[in-house]
């Protein structure tokens, strides 16, 4: 059984639902996983922001815009009348519970009940397509079998267990329609798996059925050897190893969410990008397999804030290290990047929700410097550091100011921490020198 993901784009029109439905009119059974039409997860947060602000006048009216877009949809995309009036029926229900929750306390658990309800209107409106077109459709609600644990993890047994349980009811079935994004916490309560979580539900679900394929269906040809949203004449890459692809991935690639390898690689299951535009690209496929060695792309991250610590009493102080780890692990803070000193360490953080809290307590026995509005621009290839053509690199940004290097943490990762307002210029230096000038292979 395969496993299709298409992203908001490939579901953002009645055109591109009718290009989606020809891709998966195709023999054997699947699992098709959802997002949202693009534009609605923006907009339904919108929505529970102006709850959040008592601006209730201005919740009703972009609630009442959203459900005219909706209902458009639906009369352009179901001409089946007896079908189209039961898709309406269900759109009127989901933005009647929305107009309810304008004068409700505003929650967490209310916010993530708005926002799943995007998933929940493309995964109806899209099986009734497929119910219209005559193919054998069943809808496997997220929301019974999509739960994570107390680590935020994917509770792996819970998910094949209650997968299993809806699927076999349906199993004349050939293609089953689920929505990416949400899920259910340890406790029952509706959360999700953050931005772009789709593709993590499409592996986490391709994992719980052993899947032949995973497939990533978005609005770009696989994975480049740069960002093309800065840099011209970018190139797709036809195949990388889980490895290069989770570090792509994680480091600033905004085709993959970045926890989205770990489920299918212990399993070997072959993970495929490809473009719903353009269905017959060859798109990358990302397996264990190792193709080549050196960089094979490069990728960016924004909004990184940098710390350096400094203490005299660092110096041959054993401990120091793991006191600066704790306050970081106290406030469940991600570090990015770190290099040290004699007297010193400089570290990166993508999330500033309690730097004030992290700095104070830092700041008891160090002192503390931050940076931001810093980007980080890694380089990804297998065995990248022992590549004869990687050393010039440094040569090539010479120009640049680089605040940090992370270099032999990873045979497969090379990080540079810039200023934001020369990233754009170390992205296309790189790109001259690495696919440009050099012969270093991809």
């Amino acid at each position: 059984m395969l496993v299709y993901k298409f992203g908001g784009t490939s579901v953002g029109s009645v055109v591109n639902m009718n290009h989606v439905k020809e891709i998966i009119n195709t023999k054997g059974k699947k699992i098709v996983v959802l997002s949202a039409m693009s534009g609605t997860t923006n907009a339904l947060v919108e929505i529970s922001d102006l709850i959040k602000g008592n601006e209730t006048n201005d919740a009703e009216v972009k609630i009442k815009l959203l459900e005219a877009t909706y209902r458009k949809t639906v009369q352009d995309l179901i001409q089946n009348k007896t079908l189209q009036e039961e898709v309406i029926q269900y759109v009127n229900s989901i933005f009647s519970s929305l107009i309810e929750s304008v004068n409700q306390p505003h929650s967490v658990l209310l916010h993530n009940t708005i926002l799943a309800n995007g998933e929940l209107l493309s995964t109806y409106m899209f099986s009734q397509l497929l119910q219209q077109e005559g193919l054998k459709v069943a809808l496997l609600p997220a929301l019974e079998f999509m739960r994570i644990d107390r680590a935020n993890e994917p509770d792996n047994f819970y998910v094949k267990q209650n997968l299993e349980r809806l699927m076999e009811p349906v199993n004349q079935a050939d293609i089953y329609i689920t929505q990416g994004f949400i899920c259910l916490d340890a406790d029952g309560v509706i959360t999700n798996l953050q931005r772009g979580g789709s593709d993590y539900t499409a592996t986490i679900i391709g994992a719980a059925i052993e899947a032949e394929e995973v497939q990533i269906w978005t609005d770009i040809d696989g994975f480049h050897n740069n960002d093309p949203r800065y840099v011209d004449n970018t190139k797709a890459l036809s195949h990388l190893s889980y490895d290069e692809a989770a570090e792509l991935a994680y480091f600033g690639a905004k085709i993959l969410h970045p926890q989205t390898v770990m489920p299918v690689r212990t399993l070997d299951i072959p993970l495929r990008l490809k473009n719903t535009m353009d269905p017959g690209a060859h798109g990358t496929l990302i397996t264990n397999q190792i193709h080549g060695e050196g960089i094979k792309a490069i990728a960016a991250k924004d909004n990184i804030t940098a710390i350096k610590i400094k203490s005299v009493r660092m110096l041959l102080a054993h401990g120091f290290l793991k006191k600066v780890f704790e306050i970081f692990e106290k406030y469940e803070t991600s570090i990015d990047m770190i290099t040290t000193s004699e007297i010193a360490v400089s570290l990166t953080i993508d999330n500033t929700t309690h730097l004030d809290a992290i700095k104070g307590e830092l700041e008891k026995f160090a002192k503390v410097g931050i940076d931001d509005y810093m980007s980080i621009v890694c380089l990804v290839g297998n065995h990248i550091i022992y590549h004869p053509d990687t050393p010039e690199l440094f040569q090539v940004l010479q120009d640049v100011n680089v605040r940090m290097i992370a270099y032999g943490g990873s045979n497969n990762n090379i990080s540079l921490l810039v200023n934001t307002s020369d990233k754009l210029e170390t992205l296309k230096k790189l790109q001259r020198y690495v696919f440009e000038e050099s012969s270093v292979s991809i």
